[in-house]
């Protein structure tokens, strides 16, 4: 992972988390987080793969949260953290947490052939206690208006064919 990518995958986990909230209590709320965090790193490593993309998207900005925002109906707009927050990403990570198949497809993507993938486990094969803290978070009618923003961008660069 590319260092500058840490403020995008932070804000970004948090937005889903706001979006998309957990079932009440501290272990789905822990549970959700790891889930998110995972999607979102994935997403943000298929979508800035090389240390130079890092740092141009550093240079010119995530863009924030603003359409992300407007889309869920998020009232509190104005924490700062929102502006770190990657559309392309979020929606992308959506995704992977509403579809395994396509999550696993991901994270076989990020395999470079020196077998160093790393462990994506509750994001790829989710036990029972992971879809109860993730109700929403998981659920593809509820995360449909936010994944299906770049969809077709994220099924190019897993090699799935692209529905017309």
């Amino acid at each position: 992972m590319h260092a500058e990518l840490t403020p995008v995958i932070a804000a970004t986990t948090d937005w889903l988390l706001a979006a998309f909230p957990p079932r009440a209590g501290a272990w789905h709320a822990a549970l959700a987080r790891v889930q998110a965090r995972q999607a979102v790193c994935v997403a943000a490593w298929l979508r800035y793969p090389t240390a130079l993309d890092g740092e141009l998207l550093i240079l010119t900005g995530p863009g924030g949260s603003g359409r992300l925002d407007w889309l869920v109906g998020a009232e509190d707009r104005d924490e700062p953290w929102r502006t770190w927050v990657d559309e392309v990403v979020a929606s992308w990570a959506a995704c992977l947490l509403a579809d395994v198949t396509l999550a696993r497809d991901a994270v076989a993507a990020l395999d470079e052939g020196d077998g160093l993938v790393p462990d994506m486990r509750r994001l790829c094969d989710p036990d029972a206690a992971d879809g109860r803290a993730t109700p929403l978070l998981r659920h593809p009618d509820l995360v449909g208006a936010v994944a299906d923003l770049h969809r077709a961008e994220l099924l190019a660069r897993v090699g799935r064919p692209v529905a017309a």
